[in-house]
């Protein structure tokens, strides 16, 4: 996806009688909006917090869950690692906040359970002599005197911590080796967390170019895959047919261009029995962020979050939706970046969306603005 001064902004294509259609739901990771879009590219709902909002999504009653931006301090340096939030809150439809917890250490992922907890992501201090166990990575003076590892807890409503697995206590030293292009900060970065329906985890660690199936009671990894094949990959979920559905990123892609694709693959096989390439290679090529999800139609809708880049795409990888934000944002990291982490699509008859005012006037300067190159929010 080249980046041009003119390039076209908002809805790009839209073919009505084969795309899913509904509502998209997005946020821009420096920005504090989560917006919702009709199939037309007209703003029809947005929530705003002052504390930015990097990643939103729809609770099953309609509220939004999200993270906020990277805390300004209080996490002795693991703030500055892409992927780390001060909080997680949950706004109602009209942006109060009815639930928060705040973690300096929180990044990427979580999930709330039926029970009311959550479980959460977050980076601790590798212990004593872990770190130099590790193998690859490159080394450099300004490295932290540690090593962050993940790990998942259990929190209940009131933070406190109920479960936690810790991801070194059960990754191979041998196996599970560090990307050598990476620094030495941290080991595994896990950048998504599903629940499949037997209520084992799905895990995506890109830094070790792996997706695996976490055992919740004994923490053991029941599935791992992914190296000579993944690069950097993100947002693996489980699908209705037993398959992992997740966006490989590739810009580490082992003798071959840094090219990015959606895969699915089946794990009692480890064979992928579907994927998405760019029709140009290079048309899909996201160095970071990103995600790929398969709607009820049986397409699959596709966060290329680099760009900013939304595509919803036939199991025959035809092109039936295409948006491109207009939110331009400056990143610390990255100059102006119209990035996204991850991106939903709900549909129109969705009961979260019964009795909401979804009306694109009330939003209309807004979506002009955005259209003109302008960011209202």
């Amino acid at each position: 996806m080249p980046w041009t001064r003119e390039r076209q902004l908002g809805l790009l294509y839209h073919d009505p009688d084969r795309a899913f259609g509904g509502y998209t739901l997005f946020s821009n990771t420096p920005g504090r909006h989560a917006t919702l879009i009709d199939d037309a590219g007209r703003i029809v709902h947005r929530w705003l917090h002052p504390e930015g909002i990097q990643y939103a999504r729809l609770l099953p009653h309609g509220n939004l869950i999200l993270r906020t931006h990277r805390p300004a301090e209080g996490g002795g340096g693991v703030e500055r690692i892409g992927g780390s939030s001060g909080a997680i809150l949950e706004l109602d439809w009209d942006g109060n906040v009815i639930w928060e917890y705040r973690n300096p250490f929180l990044h990427h992922d979580f999930q709330r359970l039926p029970n009311g907890n959550h479980l959460i992501v977050a980076w601790q201090t590798l212990p004593p002599g872990v770190s130099e166990r590790i193998i690859g990575g490159t080394s450099a003076p300004e490295d932290p005197e540690h090593m962050w590892g993940d790990v998942i807890q259990e929190i209940t409503s009131t933070g406190d911590v109920v479960g936690e697995w810790r991801s070194w206590e059960h990754l191979s030293f041998d196996d599970d080796l560090l990307c050598p292009l990476e620094a030495r900060r941290e080991w595994t970065h896990l950048n998504s967390l599903d629940i499949t329906p037997s209520g084992d985890w799905l895990i995506s660690l890109r830094l070790i170019d792996t997706i695996a199936l976490v055992d919740p009671g004994s923490g053991a990894l029941k599935w791992k895959w992914g190296p000579g094949t993944l690069s950097h990959q993100h947002h693996a979920s489980w699908l209705p047919n037993g398959n992992v559905l997740l966006f490989d990123n590739g810009p580490h892609r082992r003798r071959a261009p840094a090219f990015s694709q959606v895969v699915e693959v089946n794990p009692a096989t480890n064979e992928i029995a579907w994927s998405y390439r760019a029709p140009v290679l290079l048309g899909l090529n996201s160095y970071m962020v990103s995600g790929a999800e398969r709607l009820a139609n049986g397409n699959t809708f596709i966060t290329n979050g680099a760009f900013g880049h939304l595509i919803e795409v036939t199991p025959a990888g035809e092109t039936v939706w295409e948006y491109m934000s207009a939110f331009m944002y400056e990143s610390p990291a990255f100059g102006p970046t119209p990035m996204m982490f991850r991106a939903h699509r709900y549909a129109a008859d969705d009961p979260r969306f019964a009795g909401r005012n979804l009306d694109p006037a009330r939003y209309a300067d807004s979506t002009a603005a955005l259209l003109r190159g302008e960011t209202p929010y």
